[in-house]
């Protein structure tokens, strides 16, 4: 016959084991709510905007373009009440901050229209807005077809140009000067298996209907690339990845975006 202690002994190990077990839940639990956390944090954000969805680019090191470091707050990228886009490079505990959002679809040949609400003709001259076609894919030079706005750090330069990669071909670039104060304006370029046109435009227009509406335009004709898996993009970056010289947060808006087939 057990003794009282014995009893009282045994009764005592199963209360330990049994809140040893709860414990063991609880904290098994609690690690799987972490790790679904973790892994919500990881999972790309997606904003919406002219009726597509764009993945915000985002890095925890320095990358491509500059090398910079992208962020996806919402401080750097977002989407206002009236639906226009905003791309900032933003200054945060003495690291900036740059911005950039990939399309979810895959557009091809046809015509991509990016309309602006902000004068880009007289950035910093360490930045850089993007407005452009890349694939993953290194063929073709990565799809990449670009209109870009920036002096490349150096005050004296243009301020825009167009390009079919590889910019070092000289065929392939076509510098302008972007006029200045202009808050709406239109940038495109048609795509096709033989060509690439591109064209600025003061206000928001498809195409002009008048001469003095035009500020550039330029036809590709060799080296274009084919399309296959590329996204349209729109990026606000630091050339070499050097500050804004004069240490200012910048800020663009894009009205909406357009693609013509």
């Amino acid at each position: 016959m057990q003794s009282i202690k014995a009893v009282k002994t045994g009764l005592w190990c199963c209360l330990i084991l049994a809140v040893m077990g709860v414990m063991g839940v609880t904290v098994a639990r609690a690690a799987a709510g972490v790790e679904a956390k973790a892994g919500a944090a990881l999972a790309p954000r997606v904003v919406s905007f002219a009726g597509h969805n764009w993945t915000v680019k985002t890095s925890a090191g320095r990358v491509g373009p500059g090398p910079n470091y992208f962020s996806d707050s919402t401080s750097n990228v977002w989407v206002d009440t009236s639906g226009r886009l905003h791309l900032k490079i933003t200054r945060h505990n003495g690291r900036w901050y740059c911005a950039e959002i990939i399309s979810n679809e895959s557009f091809g040949f046809g015509t991509y229209h990016f309309y602006l609400d902000t004068p880009v003709d007289n950035l910093d001259p360490n930045v850089v807005l993007g407005l452009f076609t890349w694939s993953d894919d290194p063929s073709y030079n990565n799809r990449e077809i670009d209109i870009e706005f920036s002096r490349w750090g150096i005050v004296a330069n243009q301020n825009a140009q167009y390009v079919v990669q590889p910019y070092n071909v000289a065929a392939n670039q076509y510098r302008f000067e972007e006029p200045p104060s202009l808050y709406q304006t239109t940038h495109s370029f048609d795509w096709t298996s033989a060509s690439v046109f591109s064209e600025s435009l003061i206000g928001h227009l498809q195409t002009p209907t008048d001469p003095s509406q035009i500020i550039a335009q330029h036809t590709f004709t060799q080296g274009i690339p084919q399309a296959g898996g590329e996204n349209a993009r729109m990026n606000l970056w630091l050339y070499q990845g050097q500050a804004p010289a004069d240490r200012r947060e910048v800020e663009v808006v894009v009205s909406w975006f357009e693609f013509v087939p």
